[in-house]
């Protein structure tokens, strides 16, 4: 289910004194199961970005086409549409309501009309999804349990409306690092094991340096690069001139190759960097 931005432009409040453009001539397409990783620095338009993509907001100009259906046009079935896609907001956790797990996850297939036995059925795998014991957490209040446990209900929520794409804005805003760990885990689960399309707004260069098949760098508004993290993380320069970093094994290879250190520009990960390192050692070191 291929998503297709086409010149999308979203300005709040037009026509006011306090009009302002989040995102400006957008185009961009992002095909199944890839795993995009949207990146900026604050007030980028990343978030404005990824709420156009189920309909939350409607664009100013331009057109978003899910599947091949323009999500905005004259008798479109938005809701039909946005169940294709799930939107994870930052602190999801703070839209729990209901009295147990298992019936704040069930809000939203209830809506749909469907059997108590599906019902059943999508919390089950939800919760499985989000490695959430059924039997153990179901009947509990969604207010015992942790603040990393809490998100995973949330999360849970979402993938039990069985979207086709899912889009997570921060979601590991606030966590400890075990949460964190947690959370991108079972993230990197689910696509790999479903072939769901992840969309991930992150501030994390190393967490989506592991991730991600592809990013997408948001500047002031606009896209300014797209590609592979490979590609993206070896324009240092760049990345730095629009307020972003790089992951640290990218950040350490341009300053051993600024000091002569023979390394190919593109490595970005901790692994390839001590492979390569090695590799020059044994080069100099001959046994």
């Amino acid at each position: 289910m291929p998503i297709e931005l086409k010149s999308v432009t979203h300005t709040y409040s037009e026509g006011s004194a306090f009009q302002a453009t989040a995102i400006r001539n957008v185009s961009l397409t992002i095909e199944d199961g890839e795993f995009i990783a949207v990146v900026g620095h604050t007030g980028s338009g990343k978030s404005t970005l990824v709420q156009h993509l189920n309909g939350l907001l409607k664009p100013t100009g331009g057109q978003i086409l899910i599947d091949g259906e323009d999500l905005n046009a004259p008798g479109a079935d938005r809701r039909r549409i946005r169940q294709k896609v799930g939107l994870v907001f930052q602190y999801p956790e703070y839209q729990l309501f209901e009295e147990t797990v298992a019936k704040d996850i069930a809000f939203g297939p209830k809506n749909l009309g469907l059997s108590e036995d599906e019902i059943d059925a999508r919390v089950r795998r939800a919760m499985a999804h989000v490695h959430l014991d059924y039997d153990k957490y179901a009947q509990r209040s969604p207010f015992e349990l942790s603040g990393g446990q809490m998100r995973r209900v949330a999360i849970a929520g979402v993938l039990a409306m069985e979207p086709k794409v899912l889009i997570l804005d921060e979601p590991t805003a606030g966590l400890d690092p075990r949460g964190r760990d947690r959370i991108l885990g079972m993230v990197q689960e689910l696509h790999a094991r479903g072939g769901t399309t992840v969309i991930m707004v992150s501030h994390s260069m190393d967490d989506v340096a592991r991730l991600a098949t592809r990013l997408v760098v948001m500047s002031k508004g606009e896209l300014v690069a797209t590609g592979t993290p490979r590609e993206i993380f070896r324009q240092v320069d760049m990345m730095e001139s629009i307020g972003l970093g790089v992951p640290e094994a990218a950040r350490l290879c341009a300053l051993l190759r600024q000091r002569g250190v023979k390394l190919p520009d593109d490595l970005y990960t901790p692994e390839e960097l001590r492979d390569s390192l090695l590799a020059l050692w044994k080069e100099a070191h001959p046994c």
